[in-house]
């Protein structure tokens, strides 16, 4: 009898390290299957840039330059006629035909948490006591691939919302550092050790799974044999931003946003399907101009830098771009210069994945507090955001039925026909 060593805690903590955990038994994978045989299933994946804190509209993509609280930033031309934006984004602005800016967004919802839940759900947090899943876990859900080694929701430097009922098979893979990547996916020992103890791991949990047959022991089975794989794949080096070179972080901003963003353009290049890159500290309650002066420049250098590599390597039609917060923030300044929670109206961005760019859909009113006309909610940027993705628009409730998202709501069909 061979003498195995017991596994390592270190080891241990290698095989969970992914956050991949047990395989959802909703029954799901056999509609996917159908659906995907039948062509209803696009290639197409999502990148989502959460601006965490509430990004103010009026000091972005809706300045009311010469009206009263204005703020301090100046409008510049973009490449498209007609459209401006803050002088804080001139990478970006050369880019617009490539961007549609919604200026109508409203939740009505002031709390960061509450607003967060409703802007990833479409629901309002604790409706009807169920966890709705947030966007990721619907894409990973619809659109991943069982077979595929890597998770299909990765989220990257982000406060992130999970699977809720569909499961932790949908849960996100979290990247705390997008220039440390996924810590521990190599192991300690030599190959042959490291697979004589997996080995013996694989003979004890499938004699635990043949006398207790149940959805948590699967579950347990799933997640060390997905993390596993994930320490065996060839894409797990999709993580490793040291192998690009130097000029390519630089461009991105060389900060831990732009690598997050770099981070995303690369699984996105191996087949994850979602990706949710984090900026925090748009909470600009003080010091409102110098905090957005200095946060723009990071998403101008990112975010121009991931549109261009996304076009040049012909994934930008198939790679939908979102880049919003859970708010705005109030079109009065006020005295120590800072703008506070505006749920109201507020600015997002949409790039990508069959949008048609260049546009602006919606219009706030002279003060930039309420919408003028087309306001928009976020089930209609949701359902937007599946139609685009090609999932479709019901999916399973916490007890498996198949219902209609977001009933009564429809998508904002001049984004995209």
């Amino acid at each position: 009898m061979r003498d195995f060593a017991p596994l390592s805690r270190r080891e241990f903590c290698q095989l969970t390290a992914a956050g991949i955990t047990g395989l959802s038994l909703s029954g799901w994978l056999d509609i996917l299957a159908l659906r995907a045989a039948q062509g209803q299933l696009k290639h197409k994946a999502c990148i989502l840039l959460w601006m965490d804190g509430g990004p103010s509209h009026k000091d972005t993509f809706d300045l009311k330059p010469g009206t009263r609280y204005a703020g301090e930033f100046k409008p510049i031309s973009t490449s498209v006629p007609g459209i401006q934006i803050s002088e804080h984004f001139p990478k970006l602005a050369k880019l617009m035909q490539h961007v549609a800016i919604l200026r109508g967004m409203n939740t009505g919802v002031s709390d960061h948490n509450r607003a967060r839940y409703y802007m990833h759900t479409g629901y309002r947090e604790g409706q009807g006591g169920v966890i709705h899943p947030s966007l990721g876990s619907i894409v990973s859900h619809e659109l991943g691939r069982p077979e595929f080694p890597l998770p299909n929701f990765v989220a990257i430097s982000a406060r992130v919302l999970g699977a809720g009922y569909l499961g932790p098979r949908h849960e996100p893979l979290v990247v705390l550092d997008p220039n440390r990547g996924v810590e521990n996916l190599r192991a300690s020992v030599a190959d042959d050790r490291f697979n004589d103890r997996i080995s013996l791991l694989e003979e004890l949990e499938q004699g635990f799974y043949r006398t207790y047959r149940t959805p948590a022991a699967q579950a347990h089975h799933t997640m060390y044999a997905r993390a596993v794989e994930l320490m065996r794949s060839k894409e797990a080096k999709a993580f490793d931003l040291s192998q690009e070179p130097a000029s390519v972080r630089q461009r991105y901003g060389g900060t831990r946003f732009g690598d997050g963003c770099l981070l995303a353009r690369r699984l996105i290049e191996v087949g994850v399907k979602f990706v949710e890159v984090g900026l925090g500290g748009w909470d600009t309650h003080q010091n409102n101009f110098p905090r957005v002066r200095e946060l723009s420049a990071q998403v101008d250098s990112a975010l121009s830098a991931l549109i261009e590599d996304l076009h040049q390597r012909g994934l930008l039609d198939s790679t939908l771009l979102i880049w919003m917060g859970e708010f705005g923030r109030t079109p009065r300044v006020r005295p120590d210069g800072g703008r506070d929670h505006w749920p109201q109206c507020y600015s997002i961005l949409l790039a990508g994945g069959g949008i048609h760019g260049g546009l602006v859909y919606g219009k706030s009113d002279k003060s930039g507090a309420y919408p003028a006309n087309d306001p928009v909610e976020p089930r209609q940027i949701l359902l937007t955001v599946l139609t685009l993705l090609g999932i479709p628009t019901a999916l399973p409730d916490q007890q498996g039925r198949i219902v209609p998202l977001f009933d009564g709501y429809h998508p904002v069909e001049r984004l995209y026909s």
